[in-house]
Parts: C-alpha cells; structure tokens; sequence
C-alpha cells in the first residue's frame, strides 16, 4: 500500500484562519490516523500580496495548536524545495514540454484586451472566459508581437468535449465538462512565475501527495490540475473538499469582513485560549465522531479519525461552544499555570505591579482559584474578578433592591461589628462571623447572606462569599461596607 502523504500549503498573505487552520489540522490528523506524512509547503508565488512575517506566523500558530509536520521550510525532505519560488527550475522545463507538445501556447493579449473581451461577453449575457485569440497565432505572428516588445503569458490548451470526474472523500462522485472551465487558461505569468493551478499540480505530484484534501472553494480548481496531470501522463491523488464554515448566529459563510466572530488563531492565544482546547474545537468543525461526546485529547482525535465521518453540510462556528469547550479545559489547568496566564492581563490593566512580591503573587493565585470554575478564556480575569481591584463597588439595580430590605441595616451592623472585631480574617472566621450575625439579628437565608455579599463585593452573585471576604481583606471589606451603611 502507498504510504499517504498529504500537504498544508498556505500562502504567506496573511495570518493562521480558522478554516486554514482546520484544512492544516484535517490534512494532519489524516497522515497521523494513518501512519503517514504531513508536508507543509508555502504557495509564495503572488509575490505583491505576500506579507512580511506571514510564513513565519502561520507556522508558529500552528505549531501552538499542537500540529507538527515531517517536511517543511524549515525541515526539508528529499522534495524540496517547499517554497513555491524556489522552485522555479523546477516549473520551467514542464512548461516547456507542454509548449514544445503543443498542450500550451503563448498568449500575448494585454489586460485591456481581455478585460473589453469580458465586457462584451457580459453584455451578451454570456459566463466571460477566454476566446483563444492566440490560440493558432503562427511563428511570424509571434514574432512579431515579441518584436513590438509584449511580454506573452503562457496559457494551457482545454481539451474539448472532456468530461472530468473524480471520486471525492467527502462528496461523493463530481463530474465537470471541460468547456465549462473557462477556456484556456494561464499556467505561466508574465514574470514567469507560475500560477496556482499549474505550480500546485506539479508540486502535488513531484512531492509524492496521495491526497489532497482542502476547502470547497477549491472544487473549480481540481479539473484544471487534473488537466495538468493528463498533460504529463501522471497519476492524479485523491481529492476532498471540506465544506465551508458558516456562522452560526447568522448562517452565513465566515467572511473576514465578519467582525461578530473572531478568526485568527492568533486573536484567541492573545485572549488566553488553551491549545488544547482550540484543537479539539477545531476538529468538530466539520468532522463528527462516533457516539455523543466532544471532549477528546489530541491523541483520542487522532486514532478515532476517520474521514468517512467528514460532514456534508456546513460547519457552524458557534463561539459560545469554543467557549464552553474551553472552560473545560481550563478548570482542568493547574492554578499555578493558571495564574501565570492571567497575570499579564491584569499587569495590562494597571491592576498588578509589575513584578509582584511572592506575597502579592499567593493572593493573586487564590483570587484566580475563585474564578477559575467559570472562566472562559484568560484575559477574562480582567472583568471577573473587578471587585478586588475597585475601591467602591458601584451597585446594579438588582443590588440596590437587596439593600432595600428592611432588616438590611440591623444584618450590615451585626457584620460590621463582627468583621472589626477580627484579629484574623480569612474564609472559616469570615464564615463564624455570619453565623453569629444569624444567631444575634435572628435573619437567616437570603435576607442574611445577599445584603452582606452586595455591600461588600457590589455583586448579587459571585465566588463564595467567606472567600471574598478574606481576599478583599479587613480594611477594603469594611470600607464597602461603611460606603454602603
């Protein structure tokens, strides 16, 4: 049996999205089910909409999802380069070979040509595609052209009457006409570089790929590179087409124009997402397992992987499900860890020093530990935890209406007593307290409990309230208090 090979292949015009990263994550948990290999290679050939940085971003992102590879830039193989421009001795002499075979011709029409040939396909009311204006030019023609100084593109010449059809993973069987593809096509720019559909069959072929699963937006693309794998008499590898990623609030495909979503990997390690969690999220977009669960390691994902379990229909994004995944994940972090990751937000925030005193750093892990069974994401700790870090609460409607109750004062002076008579104050004292409040006023409940937490935190709900008591400190508690009296 054939080893598999499949490939990632980014361009460096951007930074990690979440569709790229479910193709790479797909692409990998493929090879790993399988005991195969997992190449990354960078599509840099649109060399005006590369940025800087961007090759470096998409691997670090990934990398920091948990996805490693057996081939790259970085690391080569034995089928390198895996920089599309770099690769250019490779492309030319296939070029060549079409030309020289008559499967290719020179094209030498300009953008304003083609662009008026398209306005008046459009006028007819006709689908624009090229007329093959230079299809037949012959030797003298061409010579002159090259003599007036126009640069040729290099087009492939579309077989007519061809059906072309290929048994996806995904979909099933998909059939095209290859007079519906849109005429000739261009292979070869007039920088001579090559464009995708050309470099990305060469390269899926001179690179071993046995399959070739990526977005349905690539459906189009796939009788062309067969084309191309016709032309040169090789074998074509496997394709699937992974269905698109839509929103699930408004059940439109995700646009990057979409600012209701977040949609790069990088947004959600600056919010303190975990990899884990982002991993197992990712690979439920589009993909289910067998039986009702979600939650899965890395390592569950892969052995349980099977592509025949890739959806048909579109993968809803549903940012309320990421966090909830993430929350899992989070209250399974150790709290050390925890609040390491929560510190530098509250550093941001003016609300930590700096470099904080081991003192400082064990209060701040046990106001982590309060919060820690509903945070979502790390940066959260910010508004979570908002109490400790503000003078004076300032109270809701819901608060004020607590405070309204008329055994609200006699409570709030029993605690006051209470709390200033504390040498220590800490969550079993704190807890004592409250208990002889009850005892002494005869309030108990929740006329006892919620006027003492909303004097004190300015919050109906919150973390226990002993615990508050204790974190907020003697001096910060009774302050509220007073403010609240």
């Amino acid at each position: 049996m054939t080893k598999v090979r499949v490939r990632y292949a980014p361009s460096p015009t951007g930074h990690l999205h979440i569709g790229n990263a479910r193709t790479a994550l797909f692409n990998y948990l493929y090879a790993r089910h399988n005991d195969g290999e997992f190449i990354i290679r960078i599509e840099d050939t649109d060399q005006k909409r590369n940025i800087e940085d961007g090759e470096k971003s998409q691997l670090e992102n990934l990398k920091w999802l948990g996805i490693d590879w057996d081939e790259s830039p970085e690391n080569p193989g034995v089928y390198g380069p895996y920089r599309q421009s770099e690769r250019k001795d490779i492309y030319q002499p296939l070029i060549d070979q079409l030309l020289a075979s008559n499967r290719a011709y020179k094209c030498y029409c300009t953008e304003e040509e083609l662009e008026e040939e398209r306005e008046a396909q459009r006028a007819r009311g006709e689908i624009p595609r090229y007329g093959g204006k230079c299809a037949n030019l012959s030797v003298e023609e061409q010579q002159a052209k090259e003599a007036a100084g126009i640069q040729p593109v290099i087009r492939f010449r579309v077989p007519k009457n061809v059906e072309y059809k290929f048994d996806d993973i995904v979909k099933g069987e998909i059939a095209f006409e290859s007079d519906n593809v849109g005429g000739d096509f261009v292979i070869q720019k007039r920088d001579g570089m090559p464009t995708y559909n050309f470099a990305v069959a060469v390269d899926d072929h001179e690179m071993k790929i046995t399959h070739v699963l990526r977005g349905d937006d690539h459906i189009a693309n796939t009788p062309k590179q067969m084309m191309i794998y016709e032309a040169f008499g090789w074998e074509t590898p496997r394709f699937g087409h992974m269905t698109l990623i839509i929103n699930s609030e408004t059940g439109k495909k995700l646009s990057k124009r979409d600012e209701s979503i977040l949609q790069f990997i990088e947004q959600y390690r600056e919010l303190g997402y975990l990899p884990e969690a982002m991993f197992n999220f990712i690979a439920l977009l589009g993909w289910s397992p067998v039986g009702e669960d979600e939650l899965f390691s890395q390592e569950e994902i892969v052995k349980m992987f099977d592509p025949n379990r890739l959806s048909k229909s579109p993968a809803a994004f549903d940012g309320k499900k990421l966090e909830w995944i993430n929350n899992h994940y989070m209250k399974q972090l150790d709290l050390d860890a925890l609040t390491d990751m929560c510190l530098p937000y509250l550093i941001a925030d003016g609300r930590m020093e700096e470099n904080p005193t081991p003192e400082r750093l064990e209060w701040l892990k046990k106001v982590v530990s309060l919060y820690q069974p509903q945070m979502s994401y790390a940066a959260e700790i910010v508004e979570v935890s908002n109490l400790f870090f503000t003078e004076h609460p300032v109270l809701d409607e819901a608060a004020k209406e607590v405070l309204a109750g008329e055994t609200v004062p006699t409570v709030l002076q029993a605690f006051k007593a209470q709390l200033e008579a504390m040498d220590v104050v800490d969550a079993p004292t704190v807890k004592a307290a409250i208990k002889a409040v009850q005892k002494e006023t005869g309030v108990k409940g929740k006329n006892l409990f919620m006027p003492i937490r909303v004097a004190v935190s300015g919050q109906t709900h919150g973390p226990e309230l002993p615990d508050t008591v204790e974190l907020l400190g003697k001096e910060k508690a009774l302050a509220h208090l007073n403010q609240v009296l």
